[in-house]
């Protein structure tokens, strides 16, 4: 089987290549540069997957997706902060270039799959597509082909529930993830360090990267706005409306960050520059909305689980919160309800920002254990 690695130069795809190359897989590493400039290490990570690909002795590609990030990515971005909005690039880089350009690109070349180093599992109804499931090449060659064609495909947490990665997967489709594979969906991130040791990975203790990665590492983030958006003073006041001090443009503020203490930011008005503020408590909600559903089986989220297909007799009728909710990565998971595009929470939260992803996640009968993403929305 024929397969495309994006290698990007950190430990968790050089491991996912060399799993695949043990499994007897023609494997192609490659490396997506999607932003060089100041600031960046794009040159230090293209020459760490080069180095990746050559211990692993596999063909090493660059494609340049440059003007196609800044296009479909980074313009987005500066539009939502103009708008008032708090968007998350890397949801919209892995819709529109890694599992968009990239994979289009990995099937006009011939490759079978795309593999990537994100924490998450795919499954294909009761066979969940991992490192374990494609120990067998005659299986990768025959029933994968096989269920791919016919199957629903299932998008599932990581075993390493810390790492997980699917917040930003959710608005992938699935037909996208029927030619994906994540080699290390079934590891924790301390067993991959491990296991990229012990096969003398260049990367093994390569330290993770952070952050937004165009912004790069010698800007923070409000000197990166300041590039497209200019700096205007504007009045910050209280719900009452009363003035407690000033601002230099709500576009530099999200909901839920601290203005001053005790004061957090708990709405924007766009229109005339202003940031209201108050406690941590006016920041909680018990409900919102989202613009639209993007799901990723093209089934609709419902109140309740019956009806609803893979679910386990066991978790039906105990709650009508059964489905659960988180509105950013690494945030906890909350019950929930859904009526249309209304969210209705279990549990009050704090700080949800417009422009901000909400994933919705529920339990199957598959994988008790952990969760599956059905996909998300954009909060209003």
């Amino acid at each position: 089987m024929k397969v495309a690695v994006g290698l990007s130069g950190g430990v968790d795809s050089a491991l996912s290549a060399a799993l695949l190359v043990e499994q007897g897989h023609e494997v192609t590493g490659v490396f997506l540069e999607c932003w060089n400039e100041p600031g960046c290490r794009t040159d230090q990570d293209r020459q760490d997957a080069l180095a990746v690909a050559l211990k692993l002795k596999i063909p090493f590609r660059v494609l340049d997706f440059k003007r196609q990030y800044r296009e479909r990515v980074l313009e987005s971005f500066y539009r939502e902060y103009q708008a008032g909005r708090t968007p998350n690039p890397d949801i919209w880089c892995n819709r529109e270039i890694k599992f968009g350009l990239f994979l289009e690109w990995s099937l006009k070349n011939g490759f079978d799959y795309l593999a990537t180093g994100h924490y998450a599992q795919v499954m294909i109804d009761s066979s969940k597509i991992n490192f374990r499931a494609h120990t067998c090449r005659e299986w990768a060659r025959g029933c994968a082909r096989k269920f791919t064609l016919t199957s629903s495909i299932k998008l599932l947490q990581s075993v390493d529930k810390a790492k997980d990665q699917t917040y930003f997967l959710a608005m992938l489709k699935e037909k996208q993830l029927r030619r994906v594979l994540f080699p290390i969906g079934h590891l924790t991130k301390k067993q991959v360090r491990i296991e990229a040791k012990k096969r003398g990975l260049p990367v093994w203790n390569k330290k993770d990267s952070s952050g937004i990665c165009f912004v790069g590492h010698d800007l923070n983030f409000r000197e990166f706005l300041r590039r497209r958006i200019k700096e205007h003073e504007g009045e910050a006041v209280d719900k009452t409306g009363k003035i407690v001090g000033t601002h230099q443009g709500v576009e530099f503020y999200t909901i839920g960050q601290r203005y001053a203490r005790p004061l957090f930011v708990i709405q924007k008005d766009i229109l005339r520059n202003r940031l209201i503020v108050g406690t941590k408590a006016d920041l909680a909600r018990r409900e919102f909305e989202v613009e639209g559903w993007s799901r990723i089986r093209g089934i609709k989220p419902v109140k309740e689980f019956r009806g609803f297909e893979g679910i386990h007799p066991q978790v039906m009728g105990k709650s009508q919160h059964t489905l659960k909710v988180r509105i950013r990565h690494q945030g906890r998971l909350i019950s929930c309800k859904i009526e249309g595009k209304k969210v209705k929470l279990a549990k009050p939260e704090f700080g949800i920002a417009p422009g901000q992803l909400a994933v919705i996640y529920a339990p199957t009968r598959f994988n008790l254990e952990g969760l599956e993403c059905l996909g998300g929305g954009v909060i209003r």
